[in-house]
């Protein structure tokens, strides 16, 4: 450590600047008892919830408590109110009271009482409907998770915290307190460190998605202050994907993760239109597709991945369109309406987008190779239910056959020709059939991939070469519901899993990949939800009516559920989400000897 001065600061060797950390306890302090010893602290910053208190606490004589960041409330804005009596919620329930006209989640968990937001930070659902498993509550639409105690999430999909409220019994009686700022919000941001110029490190992220936007918002909050650059060839801050095809009339600011003000105040660099072309592990250095180039100290791949491109006659005229991007979505949506739509592939966002326009375009027609939508990610019966639902809708499908030719004038796609020879009229052909690494710039480099391109990565997203990690759509990792056997899954919630553990793990933590996929599709206002991964089942376990579009599937591998899938039946998959989660098993016959209504005694069991 460099030597102090008998004023206590740092000689002009060592170098110091202000501790900026929201909450820390110093930022009340004089400008001179601010000082940071960044050469000592190395990428910490001074004192986020205290995780180097020893350091600066040897140095000021400070307490371990006085170290922790405390929150003022200001009573001017303090509100109280009795919400129910004691014996109003029993052990483990989640009631829903209200707080000055704003709902607030009231929780009872071994005889402790917990105040918390009432809706999940992702898409509003009502958390009083959730799974309640420990200190663990998790949201019963998109399995997003919080812990209890602290609000803080847990488990994807959701990007933020809910906030918590001060609770006190007396003579019976329940009451909360809470800021009104608190209740007017559902959601509540971490705290994070601060970029330091002083900190010559720099965390390069290849990827404008959510797996990338993860590692950077997890590097801040775990005290890194160096340097993060996300570099991608997207025009757009990190969006909602999922949205693309479940809501097409919506803009691209409209679906925005993150307004491009939040990330700079966290100091996370955001370069737009800057695709990768090629990578120098040697060097550490990536080169752009501008002629720029990086270098970095560590690096995360999550380039995502790419529709597949049809190989037929025809497929390069116009209005043959991909859905990847809200230019692409608004496109689709413009050119369909009152037109001729042909859709190929019954894959999820093809589905969607089916659904979406079945009120719009003129015409839709769906070739799939299959017999049924999404066949073998979901299965004939969940694929049957959804392929009744458009057809209802008016949508034709033509299963079991393939596109042969796409024919024109004028430079337009005019006609889709199958296999069969049978012709449909055709303004606008969208292609849903797949998807590819999109790790083509790594080609002739030392790094593992598999045969399709994929990246090979381990439980910590480390790759094959030292200081890289990879994570999203653009890897295979091994998976613990298939035995560590390797897949590449492309789920929203998964490639932000991927994304924090590779920060931690680019932090040296030695952070093991721990989730539970969890999936959705939205068609005609119904989610089908899907949690576990059931590649490779044998067999399945049906309850429920599939006629009535009320039911809950197991997939059974092995003698065991390894996953679930359901309509019309919250919050069963978030529910068997948590028993996989815990590393429990549910056995084909206990799948099969349960109804619907027994569920919840089967997890509990």
């Amino acid at each position: 450590m460099g030597a102090l001065s008998n004023e206590g600061r740092a000689s002009p060797a060592v170098g110091w600047q202000l501790c900026q950390t929201p909450g820390c306890h110093l930022a009340g302090e004089s400008r001179r008892q601010q000082q940071c010893w960044l050469s000592d602290l190395g990428d910490k910053c001074l004192n986020p919830a205290g995780r180097t208190r020893s350091l600066w606490c040897s140095i000021r004589n400070l307490g371990p408590s006085e170290c922790l960041p405390v929150p003022s409330m200001d009573s001017s804005d303090t509100i109280t109110e009795e919400v129910c009596r004691e014996d109003d919620v029993g052990d483990g329930q989640l009631l829903e009271v209200m707080v000055a006209g704003y709902p607030v989640l009231l929780v009872r968990n071994r005889r402790e009482f917990r105040a918390l937001g009432s809706k999940c930070p992702h898409y509003g659902a009502p958390l009083s409907k959730g799974v309640l498993r420990g200190e663990r509550l998790r949201c019963p639409w998109h399995g997003a998770c919080f812990n209890i105690r602290t609000g803080d999430i847990e488990e994807y999909p959701a990007l933020d915290c809910i906030p918590c409220f001060k609770v006190t019994v007396e003579d019976g009686k329940v009451f909360i307190t809470a800021k009104k700022k608190d209740l007017e919000s559902s959601q509540r941001v971490k705290d994070t460190s601060r970029r330091c110029l002083l900190n010559k490190n720099t965390m390069l992220l290849l990827g404008g998605g959510v797996a990338a936007l993860v590692c950077a918002e997890t590097l801040r909050q775990e005290g890194f202050t160096g340097r993060i650059i996300m570099a991608t060839k997207e025009k757009h801050v990190p969006y909602d994907k999922s949205k693309l095809s479940k809501e097409m009339n919506l803009k691209a600011e409209d679906i925005y993760l993150r307004k491009p003000e939040f990330l700079e105040a966290r100091g996370i660099e955001f370069w737009t239109e800057k695709e990768a072309v090629s990578v120098d592990f040697q060097k550490q250095k990536v080169r752009f597709m501008d002629g720029s180039s990086q270098k970095y100290h560590q690096l995360l791949i999550a380039t995502g991945s790419h529709s597949g491109f049809l190989k037929v006659p025809g497929a390069d005229l116009q209005n043959i369109c991909t859905l990847q991007t809200p230019e692409e979505s608004s496109k689709i949506l413009e050119l369909a309406t009152g037109r001729n739509l042909v859709i190929v592939g019954a894959s999820f966002i093809g589905m969607e987008v089916a659904a979406f326009l079945s009120d719009k375009a003129g015409t839709i027609s769906v070739v799939e190779r299959e017999e049924f939508p999404f066949q073998h990610a979901m299965g004939p019966q969940v694929g049957g239910v959804a392929m009744k639902m458009l057809q209802n809708k008016g949508v034709k499908f033509h299963m079991k056959t393939e596109l042969c030719e796409l024919k024109g004038k004028d430079g337009k796609v005019t006609e889709a020709v199958l296999v069969n020879g049978e012709k449909l009229p055709a303004d606008v052909v969208v292609v849903g059939i797949g998807s590819t690494p999109s790790s083509a710039f790594l080609k002739g480099t030392s790094i593992a991939r598999d045969a399709k391109g994929a990246i090979l990565v381990d439980l910590h997203m480390q790759t094959n070469i030292p200081k890289v990690f990879a994570a999203g759509d653009v890897v295979t990792f091994p998976v613990a519901l298939l035995d560590g056997d390797r897949s590449s899954i492309h789920h929203q919630q998964v490639a932000e899993a991927h994304g924090r553990c590779a920060a931690l793990n680019m932090l040296g933590r030695g952070e093991e990949l721990h989730t539970v996929p969890y999936f959705w599709s939205t068609l005609l206002g119904k989610s089908i939800r899907y949690a576990g991964c059931g590649k490779g089942y044998t067999d399945t376990v049906v309850k429920g009516s599939l006629e009535q579009q009320k039911f809950l599937i197991f997939y059974i591998r092995d003698g065991h559920v390894t996953a679930a899938a359901s309509l019309n039946c919250d919050p069963m998959v978030s529910l068997i989400a948590e028993v996989l989660y815990l590393g429990k098993q549910i056995s084909k016959e206990e799948a099969e000897a349960c109804d619907i209504g027994s569920i919840t005694s089967l997890a509990q069991s």
